[in-house]
């Protein structure tokens, strides 16, 4: 099946989605492994919040916080991965001029959500380390519901201009994204205007949240780690970091797969884009897959939930 003119007459009202523009026969083979990863991440996703939800011993801030990214990671999910795989099965490549926007919202405003949460993780385990004593009048229920809201408000309002930006170009007749999905300067170099404000702005807005997050998280394991060296009982230190374990797991994985996009982005000269569009994807989807199944499998308190709902029958 040949492209779609990238070029109409007519007004724009609707995009069409080019994943692999060449290499379309790429989505065959591909459908299978999206589609076993977005099953796990939905499904492991639902269980681990169905688990905090319904075991009473995991009514605690962490796993309030957990709850939070699960939640994030679902929303993120279902945002991107099936008009991906709408578009490998059906070939339905049309996405409405609004549905697109809110879209790029959507992905713009959670993926820095999710580094805000895990800095609070980070924070969570800084207390719990460090000042163990206070812990439990400074992690509060209250603190969890205040961060959350900070979290949403935050990261929405700074991400709002991006698609607002991309919405007021004009758009004289091109229609084709090159792109599974609706990113911002795909997006945008569709327009017959100059958006490097867009450019600009997003770059500045993502690399301030995204930096600030990421600082935080080095400073407080970063005085986890000096207090733990600190530790004179034997095993006490091994203990106290084995507590940070998936935490820091799930920050690799988030952050090894968000800098191979970015460092792929900066040198797409050297970079097939079809490459760089594969790794957008992936970016949105083994994150969320990973995230609850590494907890899972370390925490010992949330395989216990799991395995008393399994016997429950639920």
């Amino acid at each position: 099946m040949g492209l779609p003119s990238n070029y109409s007459t007519a007004p724009v009202s609707e995009f069409l989605l080019i994943c692999f523009p060449n290499y379309q026969s790429w989505q065959h083979w591909l459908s299978l492994p999206l589609s076993l990863l977005f099953l796990l991440a939905m499904v492991a996703n639902g269980i681990l919040l169905l688990t905090i939800r319904l075991e009473a011993s995991l009514h605690q801030p962490v796993y309030y916080l957990l709850s939070l990214l699960s939640l994030l990671d679902v929303v993120l999910c279902l945002t991107v991965i099936p008009k991906v795989l709408a578009i490998f099965w059906f070939d339905l490549r049309s996405i409405s001029f609004s549905a697109c926007f809110l879209q790029m919202f959507i992905m713009n405003s959670l993926l820095p959500m999710e580094s805000c949460t895990f800095m609070v993780m980070a924070y969570d385990r800084y207390v719990a380390i460090c000042h163990p004593l206070r812990y439990s009048s400074i992690i509060t229920d209250k603190f969890v519901a205040k961060t959350s809201v900070f979290i949403v408000i935050r990261n929405a309002l700074v991400a709002a201009p991006i698609p607002i930006l991309t919405a007021r170009l004009h758009y004289c007749g091109k229609k084709v994204i090159e792109n599974c999905i609706c990113a911002n300067l795909s997006v945008s170099r569709l327009s017959c205007d100059n958006f490097t404000l867009n450019r600009i702005y997003q770059f500045v807005a993502g690399w301030t949240l995204l930096g600030s997050d990421f600082i935080l998280i080095f400073l407080s394991y970063t005085f986890i780690l000096r207090a733990v060296l600190k530790f004179k009982t034997e095993g006490a230190a091994v203990k106290a970091l084995s507590t940070c374990g998936s935490h820091f797991i799930l920050i690799l994985f988030f952050s090894t797969i968000l800098l191979v996009v970015v460092l792929t982005n900066v040198s797409r000269k050297r970079v097939p884009m079809d490459i760089l569009i594969l790794l957008n994807v992936l970016h949105h989807l083994i994150p969320p897959a990973l995230n609850p199944v590494v907890y899972g499998i370390r925490t010992k308190e949330i395989k216990q939930g799991i395995q008393k709902l399994l016997h429950r029958g639920i």
